[in-house]
């Protein structure tokens, strides 16, 4: 049948349980229906300044440069690294997933000189082994993300501030899918640098990424940008004559924006600013310990009804994300099938897998809106049909029941 291209959008209402996006609450997308303003308008400019004193406490900070790139949360990693590093420098990346490999990624684009420091996926690096690296390769930046969605854990942050201080060196750090479900406390344990995004534990759309930046990496920003005879304002450079590669990405330029002397640099995304806004305080209306004590048990929850009908969890439990969780595809299963006919039968959207992964587990998240007890039991119980329908036994309503008790342990 030949699709109606004129037709109004009318996506499925569907449930969408797997790493993120999820859906977004009401109140987001309700917000994000409000009028357009101009990007000077006065009370524009007041929403931008509310939207930076809003994610202070989210991110656990009292930074000055707290605010939002245009952008998915990809491009805050982005202009981070790029208007951090200059080419030839050194960056440790701390990798245990396919996020800390987008990293890397980044970081040759710009010439830096990488150096790893790893852990097999399903587990995490050991803070011992994060400051026996730093010694060894005495990194300007070292580069982390808090919760990798393709492995489902969480790596440690505490006493990483204070490594990359005593070294010298700045510390980043990606809090895509944490950012809202898991603590995130950025003064505390001396972060520089820390992104995120919408789609994930703050339940709203992707689009906008929040971004905090401590007043030692603002100085290194700003170092960074130097006016050079027969240079123009826009052909930044750093200390060495290098041009940053990037306009759109340059923090230094999106910061003077977001400063009093509201600098143009683009035009701000007026729609997703309301969004995220209204992402912040939903989060900060429910309270943050109450909202991280929510997504916790959503996961404990979905550990426990997996592991009750006989399926195996993947990973590390002392070190997995509350939010996101693996689970191996049984012997026999197959996989792409089950999404499927969760997606086709009950509306139901779980996760598959990256690289070494591909095709061994199915991921299932539980967050922002969707960090709820029916729903967490909706797709457990949808799961369970259509695991027997596969031909996998599975205890009837064992994996429901076991979800119930796990929620309020």
């Amino acid at each position: 049948m030949t699709p109606d291209l004129f037709g109004e959008i009318d996506p499925p209402q569907r449930l969408l349980m797997g790493p993120g996006p999820v859906n977004a609450h009401p109140r987001v997308l309700r917000a994000m229906s409000a009028d357009l303003l101009g990007q000077f308008d006065p009370e524009m400019t007041a929403y931008m300044n509310q939207v930076m004193a809003l994610y202070r406490p989210v991110f656990g900070t009292a930074n000055r440069w707290t605010f939002l790139i245009d952008g998915t949360a990809r491009s805050a990693i982005e202009a981070s690294l790029i208007s951090l590093v200059a080419p030839g420098d050194t960056v440790l990346v701390v990798d245990f997933g396919r996020f800390g490999l987008l990293l890397t990624e980044i970081l040759e684009r710009i010439g830096a000189v990488i150096e790893t420091v790893s852990a097999p996926w399903g587990q995490v690096v050991p803070l011992a082994d994060i400051e026996t690296a730093i010694a060894r390769t005495r990194p300007k930046v070292v580069a982390t993300v808090h919760g990798d969605t393709s492995t489902t854990m969480a790596q440690p942050l505490a006493g990483l501030g204070d490594l990359c201080r005593i070294s010298g060196a700045l510390s980043y750090v990606d809090a895509t899918a944490t950012l809202g479900g898991m603590a995130m406390q950025a003064d505390t344990w001396g972060l520089d640098v820390v992104t995120g995004g919408l789609q994930k534990c703050l339940g709203g759309p992707s689009g906008s990424a929040p971004i905090t930046i401590s007043d030692a990496a603002a100085e290194r920003i700003f170092s960074r940008r130097h006016v050079e005879k027969g240079i123009r304002r826009d052909d930044i450079v750093d200390g060495s004559g290098v041009r940053i590669g990037s306009n759109y990405f340059d923090l230094a330029m999106i910061m003077d924006y977001w400063s009093d002397k509201r600098l143009n640099h683009h035009t701000e995304a007026t729609t997703m600013l309301y969004g995220a806004r209204e992402c912040a305080r939903v989060a900060l209306g429910e309270g943050l310990e109450a909202r991280f004590a929510r997504h916790a048990a959503a996961g404990r929850a979905v550990v426990a009804g997996a592991r009750a009908m006989g399926l195996t969890v993947f990973g590390d439990d002392a070190h997995r994300m509350t939010n996101v969780t693996g689970i191996l595809i049984p012997e026999g299963v197959d996989g792409e099938r089950v999404r499927a006919r969760m997606r086709e039968d009950f509306e139901i959207e779980i996760g598959a897998a990256f690289g070494p992964l591909q095709g061994k587990i199915w991921r299932i998240g539980a967050m922002g809106y969707n960090a709820m007890k029916h729903k967490v039991l909706i797709t457990l119980g949808a799961l369970e049909s259509v695991l027997r329908a596969e031909g996998f036994a599975v205890p009837a309503g064992a994996g429901v029941d076991a979800a119930l008790e796990a929620w309020g342990a």
